[in-house]
């Protein structure tokens, strides 16, 4: 019988996440790059896709980022032409932020990126989906 090392690298969930992230997040990088976006600001702007305006707050949470991390994402994308900040009529305290008609148009050309990642990996899609519903279970039971 083998002893088995916790502590050997391979075994570290956390090891195998963090080399996932970046290997991943590096074949996002190419695709990205046409578009003048980096993998932050595509996450934001998935954000924003699925709903604007929203508030700074809202889309940290959503992205599960500090708002002070935010800050400088939202002001490239703003820089870049494609959101707006302003401070919210309803509320003055929160920001809102609003896709620019650049930002809106942006979404054509990002929705050939999941095609193109998932051809880039060659895993199956289901194999896929399956690793992001494990991953959001252990997001969720991390958060709790």
């Amino acid at each position: 019988m083998t002893d088995v090392d916790p502590l050997a690298l391979d075994r570290q969930v956390c090891f195998a996440l963090a080399a996932a992230s970046r290997s991943v997040i590096a074949v996002y990088r190419p695709v990205l790059e046409p578009l003048g976006l980096t993998h932050p600001q595509y996450l934001v702007m998935l954000a924003l896709w699925e709903r604007s305006p929203r508030t700074g707050r809202d889309i940290a949470d959503a992205l599960l980022l500090e708002p002070a991390t935010l800050t400088p994402l939202l002001k490239r994308l703003e820089s870049a032409g494609l959101i707006t900040r302003d401070r919210s009529s309803a509320d003055e305290r929160a920001l809102a932020v609003t896709l620019t008609a650049a930002g809106r148009a942006l979404r054509t050309k990002a929705e050939l990126v999941p095609g193109q990642i998932v051809s880039r990996l060659g895993v199956d899609v289901a194999e896929l989906e399956s690793v992001r519903d494990s991953l959001t279970r252990l997001i969720q039971a991390a958060t709790r």
